[in-house]
């Protein structure tokens, strides 16, 4: 998410963002945006992330503020991306323009904490959310049924939420007791791929999981196959979590939100691999039940909807 203004004497005269992926970069349609070209070189342009030096989707943002004698470039973070890294703000230092890079940087990177968890980490962004009882419970003792916990404002706002990641996660014993569709067909929005860890292979093959709402992955230790939306991938078990992350880095994945049940989200918290956590607290006592993963970090956000609670934890 990339967005650039052109300012001139105290005043915008151009202004884009990076609409969709392949298209015009924010320098370009920014620049694009100016109606009189000769203020360029008066000017300066700020953007929240440093101008591409390569020929990717579209060419060199760096080339194109050298082209236009735009002689002043405020940056707010460098790109790690490998492909860039410092090469844009090289080359525009290298044809006499001042650039500053580090303004609001904190910002700049939590803007785009995925794309930056992506190419620093090589796995995508990990998000788990869950939700629990008032006395600390995730589920009832023996769950054999589909147990809702919070609100339909809370639902509304995970399939909301569900809509911004790349894909969404859950284990087998997930799959079958809940049979979730997880999808985001309470809102206007575009479903995540649905991951799914099934070892044998033993799921109920009229699960919704199965349904061809969404492309799905079925990480298994049996087979490699592809039917319909439904892509079967044979993974190594005895390191699985980073074997599926290996797997999801290929694929491009950038961000992951986990929904699984206790056993695979407190697997995540117990290698440490994750970067933030939502947790809802329902008003309401299940008395007896499984205990909720905890997470030993005071949360960064809290808000209330409904009746719930929502707590929000990043792993720094």
């Amino acid at each position: 998410m990339v967005g650039c203004v052109i300012v001139h004497n105290n005043k915008i005269i151009g202004e884009g963002y990076h609409e969709k992926y392949g298209h015009q970069h924010a320098e370009v349609n920014a620049i694009n945006s100016v109606k009189n070209k000769n203020l360029l070189k008066e000017s300066t342009l700020y953007v929240n992330l440093e101008p591409c030096a390569h020929h990717g989707k579209t060419p060199p943002c760096s080339d194109l503020i050298i082209n236009n004698n735009i002689p002043k470039v405020i940056i707010g973070c460098k790109d790690s991306f490998i492909e860039v890294s410092g090469k844009g703000i090289e080359k525009m230092k290298r044809h006499n323009i001042n650039v500053k890079v580090g303004v609001l940087e904190k910002e700049c990177l939590d803007l785009n904490k995925r794309f930056f968890t992506f190419h620093d980490k090589r796995r995508p962004y990990i998000i788990l959310k869950w939700a629990k009882s008032k006395d600390n419970l995730i589920a009832p003792i023996n769950q054999k049924e589909k147990f809702w916990m919070t609100s339909n404002s809370s639902k509304k706002l995970v399939h909301k939420w569900r809509s911004y990641e790349d894909a969404i996660l859950i284990g087998s014993r997930t799959a079958k007791v809940d049979n979730p569709h997880l999808t985001v067909r309470e809102i206007q929005g575009e479903n995540p791929i649905r991951i799914i860890i099934n070892q044998n292979l033993n799921l109920p093959l009229d699960l919704n999981i199965y349904n061809n709402e969404a492309k799905t992955i079925i990480y298994n230790a049996i087979r490699n196959d592809q039917i319909n939306l439904n892509k079967f991938i044979k993974i190594d078990f005895n390191n699985l979590i980073k074997s599926v992350l290996k797997s999801l880095y290929k694929q491009k994945i950038q961000s992951l939100i986990i929904e699984g049940g206790a056993h695979t989200i407190n697997t995540f918290i117990q290698q440490g691999i994750w970067d933030e956590a939502r947790v809802f607290t329902a008003n309401k006592n299940l008395k007896s039940g499984l205990p909720t993963p905890v997470i030993k970090k005071k949360p960064f956000s809290i808000k209330k909807i409904e009746q719930d609670i929502i707590e929000i934890y990043r792993n720094v």
